[in-house]
């Protein structure tokens, strides 16, 4: 009967016995649309032939140049995404199970095998490796979903707000790469009455970006309630920084603001940071006087600057990471820049973060928003 492979496929066939690998060979020729096979007579010859175009490895388990399973291991370590079939000579059904437990999708005892059976093993091979390659992305797709998961707890806590006065709203968005980076941010509300708010963004992409992320927020946090709120917090988060990361040209841009606690006038620090904007008395602007000063991690000796901001009765402040004006906006994909975003909020009338990013496009980077209120009572 003719097999039924029904595309022209590229096999590998491994095999240093030229009788056995003829009847290979002549087996083939009788399915449907025959394989292209190259032969090799050991793993270094194959070697040379494994190409990216091979779709299915048939090997041997007795090869002058290795056997058993130490000659499959070689194989499956030279070909991981490609499917491999064991062919034996052995009637010992437990060196294909050990063959199979081993890695390999199936195998066949030679003197068993005819036309359609081998036809049949090849297409179930390949499909069982298509299986176990979907299965092995589907385990990382969810073991990255789950870290960022946990790692999104620790970057993009709850606020510490005793205040009914002001609507804090937080706003986070991954990358296009889907996985989280150095983007943090916080709000705490010390004794005084004053609110601390911190957005930041640590260079580059990872975990270990996001990890440095969420041992800066904790230690922004910590100083914060310590009482250490001025130059003293960010030449610790300097240190801090300086201690943890991986490479000295990892650096972290941020931007801190402290409201008093009547709530009408803000102290800033943006540190090499895109500058938050302001809507105060109908007027959208972006905070005069920035930056303060360099990033963080990059001069030993820096200092930075405070910007004194009137705030009023009733404003909203937006601080927020590079990502949102990095953004790709419209059907020419655009970056939405800074003057794109002051653009957005005066054409919706005041900052409302969700037709914000309902407007923005591919995100190239992370994106993290704090938006703060006070309306008039």
């Amino acid at each position: 009967m003719t097999a039924h492979l029904s595309e022209t496929l590229t096999l590998l066939l491994i095999e240093d016995n030229d009788g056995d690998a003829f009847l290979v060979e002549e087996l083939l020729k009788q399915a449907l649309a025959p394989p292209k096979v190259f032969w090799a007579r050991s793993l270094q010859e194959a070697k040379a032939k494994l190409t990216p175009q091979i779709q299915c490895v048939l090997v041997d388990l007795s090869l002058p140049d290795a056997s058993g399973l130490e000659a499959l291991k070689e194989v499956l370590a030279l070909a991981p995404h490609t499917a491999v079939l064991v062919l034996t000579g052995l009637r010992d059904s437990h060196v294909g199970v050990a063959a199979v437990q081993a890695g390999a999708q199936d195998y066949l005892v030679k003197s068993d095998v005819d036309e359609r059976l081998l036809a049949r093993a090849i297409r179930y091979a390949m499909e069982r490796k298509r299986a176990d390659l979907a299965h092995v992305s589907l385990v990382q797709a969810e073991l990255t979903a789950k870290e960022n998961s946990r790692l999104q707890n620790a970057l993009l806590p709850g606020p510490l707000l005793r205040t009914e006065a002001i609507e804090h709203v937080t706003r986070y968005l991954p990358g296009s790469g889907g996985t989280l980076a150095g983007d943090f941010f916080d709000t705490v509300q010390t004794p005084d009455g004053s609110v601390h708010i911190v957005v930041g963004d640590v260079c580059g992409h990872g975990p270990d970006e996001a990890a440095l992320g969420v041992a800066l927020r904790i230690a922004w946090r910590t100083l914060v309630l310590a009482g250490q709120t001025d130059d003293t917090l960010l030449r610790t988060l300097d240190a801090v920084l300086r201690a943890e990361r991986n490479s000295p040209e990892i650096f972290t841009t941020l931007c801190m603001a402290t409201i008093s606690p009547d709530l009408r006038h803000a102290r800033m620090r943006v540190v090499g940071h895109p500058p938050p904007v302001l809507v105060r008395d109908g007027a959208v602007q972006v905070v005069d006087g920035t930056p303060s000063g360099p990033p963080l991690g990059i001069f030993p000796d820096a200092e930075w600057s405070v910007i004194d901001v009137p705030l009023g009765e009733e404003w909203s402040m937006m601080l927020y990471t590079d990502g949102l004006i990095e953004a790709a906006v419209g059907e020419s994909q655009e970056l939405l820049g800074l003057e794109g975003l002051l653009g957005l909020v005066r054409e919706h009338g005041a900052i409302d973060l969700d037709r914000l990013i309902t407007h923005v496009g591919t995100l190239s980077d992370d994106l993290a928003v704090v938006l703060v209120r006070r309306r008039r009572r």
